[in-house]
């Protein structure tokens, strides 16, 4: 995942001296101050670091108890009490000043900082509010002075299980995100996924054939890491309780329509899900899960038509929701591609997970169509 490869990264620049590295985990953060108690915490562990931050948190805990550079949970919690709402702009200030004064440079990552800024955007309702916005904006824009005035010191890198920009988008807040250059990490192509699939047989003593993993591929059609990798761990678990260490394409088609598809594959669904309800709110989400459920019962195609179809429903609505928006999010992450006047599926397991999930219960809207069953379009 992002996560473990910017770990490497930083572990590999750890290594070499370039840097100093942090890594901040924002995921349980709520507001500003929780974000900078995070990060002063985190900064506490570079050598000589703490005799400067632990005197703006009026030294939570003496310079005992963190020898060694041995941080407990009591020294984040005694940061914690000892930054607010009114001094978080301050004392953040200060700890990115020490930073840059660092003999080498530092690279500072900050992971799920959209989930953060989520949260400050929307109330309870999951709708974006005006305090919500100004609370986002004014945390946004120390992030983004504290990025300028101390280029070429920190290098700061974002990264996460949502993405930042569509959320900043639909609160018209975009231009905070100007300063960071974005690098996609696009899914494998075919051939790394066969030599990864290649790779991990040989480790564990099985035989794939080049055709078995071409099959693997094809069904996958997006070769999504994660999605690769856990199609050989279902195939490998298969073959264990088979006693067998050869893999056939009955084997293949077993594993990815009763393991990849069945209960167990299923419970990845609501890692999705869950991840649009938090972009879009719940509203916007159950239009983005029927444009996606519309799509996989029509071969992993959302027409022009359906599309059309939702604007008009939108438009008798009271508060109703951008389905521009909605269509953003769904490309931008990746669940939906642009092709021509319509959007198709990336992946094949996802479009099958979906039609699996919520197909069988829906007509689809074109009744020319009949619902698809494979991956392949």
């Amino acid at each position: 995942g992002k996560t473990s490869l910017v770990r490497e990264l930083l572990r590999r620049l750890e290594e070499s001296g370039q840097c100093e590295t942090i890594f901040v985990d924002l995921e349980s953060t709520k507001v500003p101050a929780d974000a900078v108690a995070e990060i002063a915490f985190r900064a506490s562990a570079l050598r000589g670091a703490w005799s400067r931050i632990g005197r703006l948190f009026g030294n939570a805990l003496p310079d005992a108890e963190i020898s060694g550079g041995v941080l407990g949970v009591d020294l984040k919690v005694k940061l914690r009490a000892n930054v607010d709402a009114g001094s978080w702009q301050h004392k953040g200030d200060q700890i990115f000043a020490e930073l840059a004064r660092r003999d080498r440079q530092v690279a500072f990552a900050l992971d799920e900082l959209a989930i953060l800024v989520n949260r400050l955007l929307k109330g309870d309702d999951e709708r974006i509010t005006a305090e919500g916005r100004r609370a986002a904006d004014e945390f946004l824009s120390w992030l983004r002075k504290n990025g300028q005035e101390h280029r070429g010191r920190i290098s700061m890198i974002l990264s996460g299980s949502v993405s930042l920009e569509p959320i900043l988008q639909q609160a018209g807040l975009s231009a905070h995100a100007n300063i960071f250059s974005a690098f996609d990490l696009k899914p494998w192509d075919e051939e790394t996924a066969m030599a990864c699939l290649a790779a991990l047989a040989k480790t564990y003593d099985l035989d794939l054939s080049t055709a078995v993993r071409q099959e693997m591929c094809r069904r996958l059609r997006c070769q999504i890491p994660h999605h690769v990798q856990r199609f050989f761990d279902a195939l490998h678990e298969h073959l264990r309780r088979a006693r067998r260490s050869d893999a056939s394409m009955d084997d293949v088609a077993h594993v990815y329509d009763n393991e990849m598809l069945g209960v167990r594959g299923q419970m990845d669904m609501e890692h999705y899900e869950g991840r649009l309800r938090m972009v879009l709110g719940e509203e916007a989400c159950r239009i983005a899960l029927d444009m996606l459920t519309e799509a996989a019962v029509n071969h992993g195609r959302l027409s022009a038509d359906a599309i059309a179809r939702q604007r008009e429903l939108q438009a008798s609505e009271t508060n109703p929701v951008r389905i521009e928006d909605v269509l953003h999010v769904l490309e931008h992450d990746g669940y939906l591609a642009k092709e021509d006047d319509c959007y198709c599926f990336t992946s094949g397991l996802l479009e099958d997970w979906w039609r699996v999930r919520y197909g069988r219960s829906r007509t689809p809207a074109s009744p020319s169509m009949e619902p698809a069953r494979s991956t392949q379009r």
